[in-house]
C-alpha cells in the first residue's frame, strides 16, 4: 500500500510519538510505501493566539497541504494518529474531497472530554460525555486550567459534532481497548465504524525466567496526580518491600518529599534501562486513578515477562487478567494495593508463573506480527467502507465550516 501517516507531535514526548514511530517503522519493514506526515507544537510558541484559536477548529493551510499531498503521491488510504491543535479536523475533509479513506486512531478521550483525561479533581469524570457543546469543561477550565483555552477545544468539539464530522468523514476509528470504544460509542461515535486494535512495542527477546529476579516492585511513569502514586506510597508504609520509582514530573519533590524510605525514587531513565529494571524486578505496580488510553508500560512489562499489579479500572482490569498476568486491586485503595503486594512478595513462583503467562500474551497479542495482521485488515475495511459509498465530494475543505 501507498500509505499516509498523520500526526502533530506533542512537546513533551509520550506514548502517542512513540506508537506513530513504531507503527510508521512496522509498515516500512513490511515493504508498504509509507509518507510521515508531521507538525510538532514547539510551533505554538511562535503563532498568534487569536490564529492558533481558529486553526484548532479549522486549520485552511492545513487542508491546502494535505490537498496537495494527497494528489501528488495518491495514497491507498490516510492514517490519523493525533490532529489536535495545529492540522485540526478541517484534515479530514482534505481526505474526503480526495476520495482518500480514512483511518483516526484514539489515543485519548478528546472527542469525549475537553482535557482528553476524563479526569477531574482526583476524580474520573464524565459530566461533558453526551453533551452537544461540552460547558462543564469550559467552566471548569478543564483543559491547562484556563477556561480561555477550554473555550477554544469545547467550540472545535462542538463545531465538528454540529458538522457530522466525527460521524461521516472518517471511515474507521481504532480504539485501543473494549472498554475505550464502549465509552467512544457512548459519546455518540458510530459503533459500526470502529475497531479494536492495543499498540504493541517490537520483541525485547524472550526474558530467561528461571534467572533470579529481585522481589522489589517497579512503578514506571509521570509523576502526575492521575497516575496515583499518592495511592502507591500510602500503601508501601510499614511493607517489607521496596518499590523503584522510574520517571519524572510535576509531583516529583512532593512525592519524594512524602515517601517512606521503601520507596526509591531513580528519575527519568532511558529505554534500555527501563527494560534492565523490569528484567530484574518482581512486579510491576500501575496505581492509576483515571481511565488510561493503552499504557505502552502495560505492553513493555508483558514483553518482558513481569505481572502486573493495576487498579481495576477501565482499561486496565481489561489487560491485566486478575490471577493470570497480574493482579488487580481497588482503584485509589492503598489498603486493598498493600494486600496485593503482600500476596506478591509472599508467593514467588506465583509471580513467575504470571510473567511466563505475561510473556505468552504479548506474543500472542501485542507483538509486531499480529498487530501488523490487524492493522492491514482494518486498512482494508476502511478502503472497503469509501469504496462503497459514493465519492462525489460534497464539501470544499479550503473552504472552512459555514
Amino acid at each position: 500500500m501507498n500509505i499516509v501517516l498523520v500526526h502533530n507531535y506533542y512537546q513533551t514526548p509520550g506514548g502517542e510519538d512513540l506508537v506513530f514511530n513504531t507503527e510508521a517503522n512496522l509498515l516500512e519493514e513490511r515493504g508498504h510505501s509509507v509518507h510521515r506526515y508531521t507538525v510538532h507544537n514547539d510551533d505554538i510558541a511562535h503563532m498568534n493566539r487569536l490564529a492558533l484559536a481558529a486553526g484548532t477548529v479549522w486549520r485552511r493551510s492545513e487542508a491546502r497541504r494535505m490537498c496537495a499531498l494527497f494528489r501528488q503521491i495518491r495514497p491507498n488510504l490516510v492514517h490519523f494518529h493525533n490532529t489536535f491543535p495545529l492540522i485540526s479536523p478541517a484534515a479530514y475533509y482534505a481526505a474526503h474531497n480526495e476520495g482518500v479513506p480514512v483511518v483516526q486512531t484514539l489515543h485519548n478521550y478528546r472527542l469525549l472530554c475537553v482535557d482528553a483525561t476524563l479526569f477531574r479533581n482526583g476524580h474520573t469524570c464524565e459530566d461533558c460525555l453526551n453533551k452537544v457543546v461540552s460547558w462543564p469543561g469550559m467552566l471548569h477550565g478543564c483543559y491547562r486550567s484556563s477556561r480561555a483555552a477550554s473555550t477554544v477545544v469545547t467550540g472545535m468539539l462542538a463545531v465538528h459534532r454540529a458538522l457530522g464530522t466525527w460521524q461521516n468523514k472518517v471511515d474507521r476509528w481504532i480504539a485501543l481497548s473494549n472498554f475505550a470504544r464502549d465509552k467512544f460509542v457512548q459519546g455518540g461515535l458510530p459503533a459500526h465504524k470502529f475497531a479494536v486494535k492495543p499498540n504493541f512495542v517490537p520483541d525485547p527477546g524472550c526474558p530467561d525466567h528461571r534467572a533470579e529476579r529481585r522481589r522489589d516492585g517497579l512503578f514506571v511513569g509521570r509523576l502526575t496526580e492521575e497516575k496515583g502514586l499518592s495511592v502507591l506510597l500510602s500503601a508501601c508504609r510499614g511493607l517489607d518491600l521496596c518499590i523503584d520509582v522510574l520517571g519524572d514530573g510535576r509531583l516529583a519533590k512532593s512525592l519524594q518529599h512524602s515517601a517512606p524510605e521503601n520507596v526509591r525514587f531513580q528519575g527519568y531513565q532511558h529505554r534500555d534501562a527501563i527494560f534492565v529494571a523490569m528484567r530484574t524486578s518482581g512486579f510491576l505496580v500501575v496505581p492509576s486513578i483515571w481511565y488510561e488510553g493503552f499504557p505502552m508500560v502495560l505492553v513493555e512489562a508483558f514483553a518482558n515477562g513481569l505481572p502486573v499489579i493495576a487498579s481495576r479500572l477501565g482499561a486496565l482490569a481489561e489487560i491485566v487478567e486478575d490471577g493470570v498476568t497480574g493482579l488487580h486491586f481497588e482503584p485509589g485503595s492503598p489498603e486493598d494495593l498493600a494486600a496485593k503486594l503482600q500476596w506478591a512478595d509472599s508467593h514467588p513462583e506465583e509471580l513467575r508463573r504470571m510473567g511466563q503467562n505475561a510473556r505468552r500474551t504479548y506474543e500472542d497479542r501485542y507483538s509486531p506480527t499480529p498487530n501488523y495482521q490487524q492493522l492491514i485488515q482494518i486498512y482494508d475495511e476502511a478502503i472497503e467502507e469509501k469504496r462503497s459509498r459514493s465519492c462525489v465530494p460534497s464539501e470544499n475543505p479550503l473552504s472552512g465550516p459555514h
